[in-house]
This record gives C-alpha cells, structure tokens and sequence, in this order.
C-alpha cells in the first residue's frame, strides 16, 4: 500500500520531464521504485534495474522526505538513508523531491 503511495508521489513530483536526465532507484522494505529521467516522458515504475543513483531508505522515511519532514542530511548521517551511487544524481534528487 505504501509503495503504490510513494510511486504516484514520485510520479505527481516528476511530471513528463524532470529534467534530471538520470536513472534513479528507491529500494525499500515493500518493493523499488525505478525513475527513468533519461527519456522523455519520464517513466516510473517498480522494476528492480540498474540505476544511476541508489537510495535505500523504508518506504516510511521516503514519503517523509518527500513531503519535507525528514532532512536528508541527517536522514544520511543517521543510517536512515543509504546512498550508492553517482552523488551529484542524488544531490539533483534531493532538490528536486525535497519538501514537495
């Protein structure tokens, strides 16, 4: 349930282009979320592939950094969120899903 929640979040956030020109995963406790930004439309879905850009995080704490009430700052140095990756991709991500 909270999976569907995060990727129409993510999808209402994202649009048809981004502009991000990155692919991107959100692995969870539930299932992924994958953002191919690198096509236009943008496409969503919850295929486990490759990404650019990892962030392991409960789907809990990615619907709270969506909506701004969890820093990914601290949510990083916590160990509530964990990054693998190409970071300037999850710099461009935190600006853009931060507090939406």
């Amino acid at each position: 349930m909270s999976l569907q929640i995060l990727t129409d979040r993510i999808v209402n956030i994202l649009g048809t282009d981004s502009g991000l020109d990155a692919t991107v995963k959100f692995k969870t406790e539930e299932g992924n979320v994958f953002i191919n930004s690198k096509v236009v439309p943008n496409t969503v879905s919850n295929e486990d592939l490759e990404a650019d850009c990892t962030f392991e995080v409960s789907t809990k704490n990615a619907l709270k950094l969506i909506d701004g009430d969890l820093n990914a700052m601290m949510a990083y140095m916590t160990g509530k969120l964990k990054i693998d990756g190409d970071m300037g991709t999850a710099m461009k991500i935190a600006q853009t899903f931060g507090g939406k």
